[in-house]
């Protein structure tokens, strides 16, 4: 069998240097030189030899998780063959041997493994096997990516962004001029930035009502209502949401995080209700709103309870923020697993290095379990406080995931807060599981047996 040869990091590669040159030092020339000529022998049979890069994705042999998810991306631009290894050492991907290929993961700082086809054909045996909870999945194609953001907002607003940014994934910023033109039929899949879907301004009144940036925001959104034909920032955000809905149920794939989750499915079931105070809309709310919402129509959530009060920071009892009694250093969430050959998607979207996820807060944090539809798959969940923290769904043709709080990596984001330097956090579980989701439209359809 083939010897394999792995490509660490630039920086395990300048450790591994820094010790060649001691050993010279300590007299051993000679021992080098013989080690060093075997080395460049197995070295070239590999190169020569080798027709598949094993892109490893475990904690030991992967120095930066991010990046190998651009890695992916660009390998599927370029028309290599990818497949997604499921539950095999991390969800690790199998590529076609190029030359740029490996050039590309040197200068990104992703580990690779030299393999030969016969290797290859070994592993993709033992992952078909009955006995192995595994799959090997096909990916055809770099998804279109649209992220739903305000156009004044910087990449780091928002870890969704942070991490194509980050992963050097490319994506196209789109609004509500956008969506409202039909620009969605252009993407393959979407993220909704952390936005209020109701009209409220992000139910930040109290806390930040006189703030220029609330003001100034809060005239922006109006203005473009106006412009868009609607006398209400409520009426124009609810046409936004109906043709996200449209989107995914033709068949797209949505990935929402913190605020923008559930106050997108509030919005879709307060359709035609009157649910803003006038600090919002200029008009008190309907009288008896509550039992006039229709939970038939939203995504992920029934039964829940409006917030009324504009001076409470929340939307409804859908989120566990105000319920937790988590301290940080115990706030985790565990992700559940499937059968990968059965159980396809979810497996694909829970794929990691481990199956403890740290916790993080945001306005919307975590899911009240109870307030979560019984079709809807609960892929993370907190033991602890019995919430919800990432969760998927079908609706017709198309998916929607749901993933609680506002930042993997930085634990209580507040407004103003200093950006994420993901350069410290290259193997972080909470942003692969965003990732996961970018890749998930690349799969081959025929693949996916749930």
């Amino acid at each position: 069998m083939m010897t394999i040869m792995t490509f660490r990091s630039n920086e395990n590669r300048l450790n591994s240097a820094k010790e060649n040159t001691r050993s010279k030092n300590n007299g051993s020339s000679k021992v080098l030189k013989n080690a060093l000529l075997l080395s460049f022998l197995v070295l070239l049979s590999t190169q020569l030899f080798a027709s598949k890069i094993l892109i490893p994705m475990d904690a030991e042999s992967q120095s930066n998780h991010l990046k190998a998810y651009g890695i992916v991306y660009y390998s599927l631009e370029n028309q290599l063959n990818v497949n997604w290894l499921l539950n095999y050492r991390g969800g690790s991907f199998l590529i076609s041997d190029s030359e740029r290929l490996r050039k590309e993961c040197q200068i990104r700082g992703v580990d690779f493994e030299l393999i030969s086809d016969n290797m290859a054909g070994s592993i993709l045996e033992e992952i078909s096997s009955p006995s192995k909870n595994m799959e090997s999945v096909a990916l055809e194609k770099a998804p279109k990516i649209a992220v739903y953001s305000p156009k004044g907002n910087k990449p780091w607003d928002d870890a969704v962004t942070m991490a194509l940014t980050y992963a050097e994934i490319p994506y196209q910023t789109i609004y509500d001029r956008e969506v409202l033109s039909d620009a969605l039929l252009l993407y393959d899949w979407l993220h909704l930035h952390h936005e209020d879907f109701t009209g409220q301004y992000g139910k930040f009144y109290r806390a930040f009502r006189t703030a220029p940036w609330y003001i100034e925001e809060k005239k922006e959104a109006e203005a473009l209502a106006t412009e868009l034909g609607y006398s209400k920032v409520s009426e124009e955000k609810l046409a936004v949401a109906i043709k996200i809905r449209d989107y995914v149920v033709g068949g797209g794939f949505m990935f929402a995080m913190c605020s923008a989750t559930d106050s997108f499915d509030i919005a879709l079931a307060a359709e035609g209700v009157d649910i803003a105070e006038a600090m919002f809309d200029g008009d008190p709310s309907e009288p008896g709103y509550q039992a006039k919402i229709d939970y038939a129509k939203t995504f992920a959530f029934t039964d829940f309870e409006l917030e009324r009060s504009p001076m409470v920071y929340e939307f409804s009892s859908i989120d566990m923020t105000a319920k937790r009694q988590i301290p940080k250093e115990s706030d985790y969430f565990t992700l559940m697993d499937y059968s990968a050959k059965w159980d396809v998607v979810p497996t694909m979207l829970t794929q990691n290095h481990t199956r403890l996820v740290k916790g993080f807060m945001g306005q919307t944090t975590s899911y009240d379990p109870s307030t979560v539809k019984p079709g809807v798959l609960i892929m993370g969940e907190s033991k602890l406080n019995g919430e919800a923290r990432y969760i998927h769904g079908i609706k017709g043709k198309g998916f929607f995931t749901f993933y609680g709080g506002h930042d993997p990596e930085d634990y209580q984001h507040r407004v103003g807060d200093p950006k994420t330097e993901l350069e410290l956090h290259p193997n972080s579980p909470g942003y692969r599981l965003i990732l996961n989701n970018v890749l998930f439209p690349a799969a081959k359809k025929k693949e996916q047996k749930t």
